[in-house]
This record gives structure tokens, sequence and C-alpha cells, in this order.
């Protein structure tokens, strides 16, 4: 730049001489208009640089900066060498903020950041979710517009953001969410949700259950004890009152006994150190075996159907498979009425190996359904009282297929019947076994 400035000062120094000779010989028109075209031809070089300059300026790319002249080549290649930095700047700063939105879209919870007129600024696709928005459409725009609930918007302006808000949606009574806003900056503040559904059901199945837990356990316990103290209080107890109490003492035992051993059998399956033992289990004997069994509980009282379509073992636990498909089948006879008629079938569907059972009986209304596999869920509580059941045999039946990768299947319609089908991995198909094979194997 300075040897460029010094070119100049250099022209200009001719200049002046050749001005002063040309004076001092008496042509002084003649050194004016030398300075004067050397003048002009200078100030039409600037004004075509600056020409360059100002169409360049219209679209300022490093790719297209002018080719100048003299001190101008070094005024453009300033303007190129700047304009480079900015662009690594806003690559860098483009590359981080890229960073953060996929960070923010990866995150399990919702994000919203809004400016200090709590206006939305940017929002992951969690966030699209929870409260129903469109980031392409709502930027710009006021969440308390878009979010209207009015325990919310309270939320918002209270400034009290040190617990955060339980949420309950629109969409529906099940769809919960925890939201907690954290201001930073100058005046914004990020929104966070987060799904909580599952976890108040937990928490209600949680105290239903100690609630229901304690219920069952009473009532034996009343009946026990009630009976003891009228015995202990009787000097001289009659054989009558023996034999009317005695039994339904013996009869509730046996109740708290079944309930006890259930609650030790569920207890059992969810524990992480209990591996389930697999073996080869010949499934058509053991369904033949619940069958004779079904036939006793059942006690004449209804029809009972076998029906075994394939001839295909399991690799499974034995004792685990047979408290599952028990329980379905006991369910089955307990909520089937007088005369009616229950199918036990085994065979594949597709790929994989189904066990079902299908009977006549009561019925179950679709509201019921998914609530099935609690413990101690009851659809009606007097009539399960009487059938004698621990209200704890399809949750049972519910971790023993999902220690062996299976499900559970529930089709039911009122007045119609019901069909619960244990769904098993093709992977555990076995086929036909002989004692020669399985000792091969072992």
């Amino acid at each position: 730049m300075k040897s460029f400035w010094g070119a100049y000062l250099a022209i200009f120094f001719v200049l002046a001489v050749v001005c002063l000779i040309t004076w001092g010989a008496g042509s002084a028109a003649v050194a004016l208009g030398v300075a004067a075209f050397v003048m002009a031809l200078l100030l039409v070089h600037h004004l075509r640089n600056i020409a360059l300059l100002r169409r360049w300026l219209r679209n300022p790319v490093p790719e297209a900066v002018p080719q100048g002249s003299g001190a101008w080549d070094g005024i453009f290649a300033e303007f190129y060498r700047m304009l480079r930095r900015q662009r690594q700047s806003e690559s860098r700063l483009t590359a981080t903020l890229e960073d953060f939105q996929q960070a923010g879209a990866a995150m399990p919870d919702g994000l919203v950041i809004l400016n200090a007129a709590d206006r939305i600024e940017w929002c992951n696709p969690v966030a699209e979710q929870h409260f129903g928005l469109d980031r392409a459409r709502d930027l710009g725009q006021s969440i308390t517009f878009l979010v209207r609930r009015p325990q919310f918007a309270e939320y918002l302006h209270s400034q009290e953001y040190s617990e955060p808000l339980t949420l309950r949606q629109s969409r529906g009574s099940d769809y919960i969410l925890s939201v907690q806003l954290v201001p930073y900056g100058d005046r914004q503040k990020l929104v966070i949700s987060r799904d909580v559904t599952d976890f108040e059901r937990v928490e209600t199945m949680r105290r239903d259950f100690i609630a229901n837990v304690s219920h069952e356990l009473r009532t034996p316990l009343t009946v026990l004890c009630g009976f003891l103290e009228t015995i202990s209080e009787s000097r001289n107890a009659e054989g009558e009152l023996l034999r009317r109490a005695l039994p339904l003492m013996a009869e509730q035992a046996r109740r708290m006994q079944r309930l006890v051993e259930d609650l030790l059998t569920l207890s059992r399956l969810e524990s992480s150190h209990n591996v389930p033992r697999e073996e080869k289990v010949d499934v058509p004997n053991l369904v033949r075996a619940l069958y004779n069994d079904a036939v006793a509980l059942s006690g004449g009282r209804h029809r009972i159907v076998l029906d075994v379509a394939c001839d295909d073992w399991l690799l499974a636990s034995e004792e685990e498979l047979r408290s599952a498909f028990s329980n379905l089948i006991s369910n089955a006879i307990r909520y089937t009425p007088e005369r009616g008629e229950l199918t036990i079938s085994w065979g594949r569907r597709l790929a994989e190996a189904v066990f079902s059972v299908r009977d006549t009986g009561i019925g179950i209304a679709p509201e019921h359904i998914s609530r099935l596999t609690e413990r101690f869920y009851r659809v009606d509580r007097s009539r399960s009282r009487e059938t004698g059941g621990t209200g704890l045999g399809l949750a049972i039946v519910k971790h023993v297929l999902n220690r062996h990768h299976g499900r559970l299947e529930i089709e039911s319609e009122p007045g119609k019947g019901s069909t619960f089908t244990a769904v098993l991995p093709a992977q555990r198909l076995l086929p036909p076994q002989t004692s020669d094979s399985i000792a091969r194997t072992a």
C-alpha cells in the first residue's frame, strides 16, 4: 500500500518539476495543460475503481472482488481478506448452531426457546409434538397464543419457576406433561417439557396396589379374627358354631395363602437375578395335562374343548409356562357361567407359537382391557371375590411372557366372551423331541 502511495507522490513530484520548468521558460499555459491532463487521468482512474467498488458492493462476495490497479488493488485485496474472514466466522457460527439444533432435536424432552416477549425463537420436534407446534409456521408467535392452557399462562407470568408445572393436555386425559421454565440471557426463557404419562400411570398403579393388597388381606383376616374372637369368648363352644366357623376360617386362610404365594411368584418373576431356566418343553403334553386339570376344576359345569394343532415344543421354563397357561384357563372357568364353553388351543400363527383360551363368558368392556394385567385390577370386585381369584393371575401371565420375549393378546366383547392368547416368538420353537434327541443335546 505504501509503495502505491509512493508512486503517486513520485508522479506528483515529476509533474511539479515539469510545471516549474515550463513556467520558467514562459510556457505557463503548457504547464497548466500538462497538469490538468495528468489530474484528469488520475480522476478517471479513481472514478473507474469507485464504479467497480459500487457495483461489487451490491453483491459483495469474495469470488467477485474487482481487479483494481494502483492503490485500489491493495484496497480490493483487503476487502477480499476481510470477507474471507467473515465467511469463515459465519461458517463456524452456522456449524455451532447446527450442532446445537441437532443436539436439541435428539433430546428426549421438548425444548422451546422464547425471547423477551415470550415469542418462539426455536423449538425441537419433541416440543412440536407436546404442544402441537409447527416450527416453520409458529416461529415468532407468542407461545400463549398457541398453548392455550390457563395454568400454563399463569405459570409463565408468575416468574416462579423453581417447581415444574404438571399439565394435562387436551388430546386426552391420559397425556400428561411436566413443564419447567428456565430463564437465561437477556430475559429469554427455555421451556423444557417431559412426557410423564407413564410415570403417573406407575404411581397410580403403586397407590392402587397398596390399597388393594391391604383390602384383599383385610377381608380374610377380619373373618378369621371374628370367628376366633367368638370362639374364645364362648365358654362352651357349641358343635354347631365350630362346624360353621371352621370351614369359613379354613377357606379364608387358603385364600390368604394363595394371595401370598402369587405375590411371591410375582416377586420372583420380577427379580433381575432370577434368570428363567430354559429347557425343552413338550408343550402338547403340557397342554393336555392342563386340559385334564381344567375338566377337574370345572366339575362338569362347562363344555371344554382341546385343540392341539401342532406338535412343536418350546425352549422355555416349563414351570413358568405351566403357571401362565393354567392362570388363563382358571380365569376362563371362573368367569364363564354354567353350561358355557371353553376352547384350549395350541398351534402356530405364521411363524409364531400361540396358546389361547377362548370362552363364552361374561366378556370385558373395552375400557378395562388395557388394565387387566395390573395387580389386583378388578372389573367387578364382588364377582372376583365370589370366584376366589387373587387378582394377580394376569399379572403373572404378563411377566412370564415378557421373560420369554412373548406377549399377551386380549380380545373380548361383553356378553359374548373373551379370547386370551399367549404369543411366543419363532426363535423358541423346537421340533418334536424324542428321548434320544434330548439325551444327545443334553
